[in-house]
């Protein structure tokens, strides 16, 4: 019988290993939804660990016997993506009651896909949020990440092509969904 992961916000020692996941998790799920130089570059320039994220406790990550097999997590900053610095205003907190906040780089080993990781990631991200007045979930996803969120029911709103720095398209899509009422106990 195989254990179950248990899920905890991430530390500081927890990066290297976020890291790896990351770039195998990207080498590993992206080729059935993009081409050899789009998963090529996702793996240079979308594997990186926001490390923002680790000190807002924001990020959390499924951890089996010392070893992270899934992380994501969720932000209440304006940075929408890894990479996306260019908006400028990314540090800049968002204000819960007219701004959404923000799913962050949820990555999951191609092992332990399809097992409700990422189901309990998003449920521990949106009750924090919740926790903290957000009303609104938003994402940019990449093509391999839309059908979970579809199933937790995430919304497209529009595609969205992201140029990586090498100058690499990288189709994406932007999702959004409001946070559900806390269930009645």
């Amino acid at each position: 019988m195989v254990a179950t992961p248990a899920l905890r916000l991430a530390t500081d020692a927890d990066a290297d290993q976020i890291s790896r996941l990351m770039r195998v998790s990207i080498l590993d799920l992206f080729p059935a939804f993009y081409d050899e130089l789009q998963t090529a570059s996702a793996a240079v320039h979308v594997g990186h660990l926001d490390r923002q994220l680790i000190e807002d406790r924001t990020y959390f990550v499924h951890d089996i016997g010392g070893e992270v097999v899934a992380c994501g997590g969720w932000s209440r900053r304006a940075k929408l993506y890894t990479g996306s610095e260019a908006a400028g205003g990314d540090a800049r907190v968002i204000d819960p009651r007219s701004e959404a906040a923000r799913i962050r780089a949820m990555f999951v080993r191609a092992d332990w896909t399809r097992r409700g990781l990422g189901r309990a990631i998003l449920t521990a991200c949106e009750d924090a949020a919740r926790h903290e007045g957000f009303s609104e979930l938003t994402l940019v996803a990449t093509l391999p990440g839309v059908p979970l969120y579809r199933s937790f029911g995430f919304r497209d709103v529009r595609e969205v092509v992201v140029t990586m720095p090498d100058g690499v398209p990288l189709p994406c899509l932007a999702m959004d969904r409001p946070v559900t009422a806390v269930a009645p106990r």
